[in-house]
């Protein structure tokens, strides 16, 4: 089956065919249009501007798309929308164009979950990877824990209950003077720290809870910082950086080990743009290794948002019959968890 995904919930507008069948799956384009370099002016996403941004860019980057893959529209069997949950203005283009594109056309239209979408971009590069398993996405929105029991049933266990590490980390970096977005700066600035240099909050909640809450954390380091500058003297940043990241990292790998002894999970599956650093990622790799689990984890280009997830989990909300019609809308919710 190939399937056109359309991708447009935050600050990325993107499109990708895909080739889905037994024991194949094929990314024939994944085309991203980046609008960071608007945003950075603001130290983070504008909704209003990112809608806007969305609408003159989607016509274009689906022609590429097609272009890139060799496919004309006609030879497309399905095509598959981000509907939820995200931006609610920024939603809404990709759903309307989705559905307009559909209609015209007469192609069958599913809805997808950009949660579930994460998930799905593993399975794009491990054609092994079938569920049952655990599954933590981690990004500017979630930091979740679910158990996948199906390719499309999702049961979620754990959360945040307040901030995601994504926005923890984003909003600390602007603090120190990094620029937006400031996840992968941070990573590497970690590396030159000292991991234990400054004394934090866990954002794992404690007791026999699989949640989360990273407001305390960021509330700390702020304070950290506002008392240094009140000092006269500017924190050292590689040092504040080194032990928020390990704060971090500890308390994801403490309820992730939680998660896999609740559910006997044999598989992990790290999702979600903040699954691209590298110490978590090694974090949960040493975890999985330890308690002889399989770590699988997409490929850094397809832990951001992308088109080519919203494709792979378009193929098997098709494959259960979920299709859309033109009454879809969109919605800022996870709406089916």
């Amino acid at each position: 089956m190939i399937i056109l995904g359309i991708e447009s919930s935050c600050d990325e507008t993107s499109a990708a065919v895909v080739r889905m069948e037994q024991g194949r799956r094929e990314i024939l384009s994944n085309v991203v249009a980046s609008q960071i370099e608007i945003h950075r002016l603001y130290g983070g996403v504008v909704p209003e501007i990112a809608s806007r941004a969305h609408i003159e860019a989607i016509s274009g980057i689906v022609d590429e798309a097609l272009r890139t893959a060799g496919v004309t529209l006609s030879e497309i069997e399905c095509i598959a929308v981000t509907s939820h949950p995200g931006l609610i203005g920024a939603l809404l283009v990709g759903v309307n164009f989705a559905k307009s594109l559909a209609y015209a056309n007469g192609i069958p239209l599913v809805a997808v979950n950009h949660v579930k979408a994460h998930v799905a971009a593993a399975y794009l590069e491990c054609e092994t990877l079938e569920p049952p398993f655990l599954a933590l996405v981690v990004s500017g929105g979630h930091t979740s824990f679910y158990e996948v029991r199906e390719y499309a049933e999702f049961r979620e266990i754990g959360g945040t209950r307040d901030d995601a590490a994504g926005e923890a980390f984003d909003k600390i970096g602007r603090v120190i003077g990094m620029p937006y977005p400031a996840g992968a700066a941070m990573d590497k600035l970690a590396y030159d720290g000292d991991a234990h240099a400054v004394t934090l909050p866990s954002p794992a909640l404690v007791g026999d809870t699989l949640d989360f809450s990273f407001s305390g954390l960021k509330t700390a380091a702020l304070n950290y910082i506002n008392s240094e500058r009140q000092k006269d003297r500017e924190p050292h940043a590689a040092d504040l950086t080194a032990s928020y990241t390990r704060v971090i990292v500890e308390a994801i790998v403490k309820k992730t080990d939680a998660a896999l002894i609740k559910t006997g999970a044999k598989t992990l599956v790290l999702a979600g743009g903040v699954a691209a650093n590298s110490h978590i990622r090694r974090g949960l790799s040493e975890l999985c290794e330890k308690r002889g689990v399989t770590f699988s984890t997409p490929s850094l280009s397809l832990c951001s948002d992308n088109a080519a997830m919203v494709a792979a989990a378009g193929y098997f909300e098709f494959l259960r019959g979920k299709l859309a019609d033109t009454s879809l809308n969109a919605s800022a919710l996870d709406e089916d968890f």
